[in-house]
């Protein structure tokens, strides 16, 4: 999440790239990139596996428990985690702070990751879907992540159907 290079071993990775690129890599080029960045970086990446999945599920459904946030959609991945959590009292980036703090106490307390081994890339990435046809189509997206990956589809008891929700400013 950096907006620029602050140590000079990492340059010659390329130029930062700050959010979503407009077309995304490859998985490739993006496993080649890792290779390249694997020596080069403070902390080696650490990625989940299939077995890790539940244990982050978990964290996931007490989080949406104890706030009362809904969720339509929910990919856990090796290195990321997609949801669609319906707007709420809390803002995007406390929602995203909730998830990040109670799964990396999950992680670290399982003794997948070190106290001092970052379990998150940063402050995470929110997107407002803003009306039905965006909701519909960001839960088959999130839903089809996983398949894409190689991955079984993924079923987690937290995830509710969507119910057409749909925000009190939807018009504006």
């Amino acid at each position: 999440m950096s907006l620029d290079i602050r140590v000079e071993k990492l340059e010659p990775l390329g130029d930062v790239h700050y959010g979503r690129k407009m077309q995304q890599p490859r998985s490739a080029e993006l496993r080649k990139f890792y290779g390249e960045a694997a020596d080069l970086l403070k902390h080696s990446l650490l990625t989940f596996s299939e077995a890790d999945f539940p244990l982050l599920a978990k964290a996931i459904e007490e989080v949406i428990g104890e706030q009362g946030y809904t969720c339509y959609a929910c990919a856990i991945m090796p290195d990321h985690v997609h949801m669609l959590i319906r707007r709420h009292r809390d803002k995007a980036e406390t929602m995203i702070e909730n998830f990040q703090v109670k799964s990396r106490n999950a992680v670290i307390n399982a003794g997948l990751r070190s106290i001092t081994h970052p379990v998150w890339g940063g402050p995470g990435w929110k997107v407002f879907q803003n009306s039905e046809e965006q909701i519909v189509r960001t839960i088959q997206y999130i839903e089809e992540n996983p398949i894409k990956a190689g991955l079984p589809k993924q079923f987690w008891s937290f995830v509710k159907v969507y119910d057409g929700w749909r925000p009190r400013d939807w018009t504006k």
